[in-house]
């Protein structure tokens, strides 16, 4: 366990970030195929710089999609609408390079006998780790620097399109400092707030407001102090953004994506993945695993990761950390964990119910900590509770 004093830094992205751009373009077509077909098998990537956007992946399904419609429409959503500007929704070139699953993947991963694979249940789509994470900082069990730089992201693009602030476009970062003693949020050492903006509005007042109307109206008040640094668009400038200022690549921003870096990463992106991927669903069960665990207050912070080989059902590995937090030892938890929760692939999907168009609602600001729709974000659910402290015998 950490000892004195230190601080934390996590950052976030809003949706016109351009590798956000990517991502949701990504989980919409992930969305399409599901919507139409429950068993479709998605890996959509996308790379999008300029006026030019670029489709690519494997896809098998029965969906009818029209890609150029799926991308067109959600940069409009995204907020690249102005036909002035060199990327939008109408003018940009869209190039797709779609092709089926490859038949060697998907004789793995379906439910099926087949020549060389140990048995006929569905598989683990890849070989791979994934890990989860808890922590009892914050009412949504997560590191305070990515859930305060996750709202403050969600703020800015309130406030972009709901017309408060006129002169914001949509792409933006945030960036967050917490300094700590142990595993305690003392206070906010610093906020870094990088926003396009439009060509005619200046600097002092782009930073007045920003930290009157977004910081402040973001933050506890006894979490900012008279030491607290805000840094608002410290280049001066920030008038081209998006993939005209910048290259975007979906499956780039995975710290953004999980816990900003205060849990570890097994390195596998989400976005345009459909389920039967555990790079996805796994780390969806991670999540789930850990906020049980802690809000069942067998520890105040816990990690699980579990590992696959491609087409084996069962995790080869399953390993539970509370860092020294733990009410029992890991083991004892570790134990309770396998007796409450099943880590095959097909279990997880079933236990998630993630054969739905839900992904959208995944993609910005943060997969995890996210309780406005317990419906969708099932991985968010504290269903488990006390389902784990009888087998962990509390």
């Amino acid at each position: 366990m950490p000892r004195g004093r230190y601080i934390f830094s996590s950052e976030s992205v809003t949706e016109g970030h351009p590798d956000k751009v990517c991502d949701t373009i990504s989980d919409s077509v992930l969305d399409a195929c599901l919507e139409q077909d429950r068993t479709s098998r998605v890996a959509c990537e996308v790379l999008a710089k300029s006026n030019l956007v670029v489709v690519a992946g494997e896809i098998t399904t029965k969906a009818d999609l029209d890609y150029q419609r799926i991308v067109r429409e959600t940069i409009r959503e995204i907020g690249y609408d102005n036909e002035h500007s060199l990327f939008n929704h109408k003018t940009c070139h869209i190039l797709s390079a779609i092709v089926r699953q490859s038949p060697d993947i998907a004789q793995g991963v379906d439910a099926r006998k087949a020549v060389g694979k140990a048995g006929a249940e569905q598989g683990a789509g890849d070989q791979g780790l994934m890990f989860g994470f808890a922590c009892n900082e914050t009412p949504e069990l997560m590191p305070a620097p990515i859930m305060y730089a996750h709202k403050l992201g969600r703020a800015l693009a309130r406030a972009r399109k709901g017309g408060f602030i006129d002169w914001l476009r949509p792409d933006a970062k945030t960036q967050v400092s917490v300094e700590y003693e142990s595993y305690r949020p003392l206070r906010v050492d610093a906020v870094v707030v990088s926003t396009m903006h439009s060509d005619d509005v200046k600097h002092k007042k782009i930073h007045e407001t920003i930290v009157r109307d977004i910081i402040h109206k973001t933050f506890p008040a006894s979490l900012l102090d008279r030491k607290t640094r805000y840094l608002v668009n410290p280049t001066g400038r920030f008038v081209i953004g998006g993939p005209e200022g910048d290259s975007g690549l979906s499956g780039r921003k995975i710290i953004v994506d999980t816990y900003g870096g205060m849990g570890r990463h097994g390195g596998g992106s989400f976005s345009g993945k459909d389920p039967s991927k555990v790079d996805r669903s796994a780390a969806y069960m991670g999540r789930y695993v850990a906020k049980n665990v802690v809000a069942a207050g067998l520890a105040d912070r816990c990690e699980v990761q579990f590992a696959y080989a491609i087409g084996f059902p069962e995790p080869v590995s399953l390993c539970v950390d509370t860092f020294g937090t733990g009410k029992m030892p890991d083991r004892r938890i570790e134990a309770a964990v396998r007796e409450v929760f099943s880590f095959k692939p097909a279990a997880i999907i079933k236990q998630l119910d993630l054969l739905r168009p839900i992904y959208r609602k995944t993609t910005n600001y943060g997969h995890f900590g996210r309780e406005d729709d317990l419906k969708a974000l099932t991985w968010e659910r504290r269903d488990k509770v006390k389902d784990l402290r009888e087998a962990a015998g509390v």
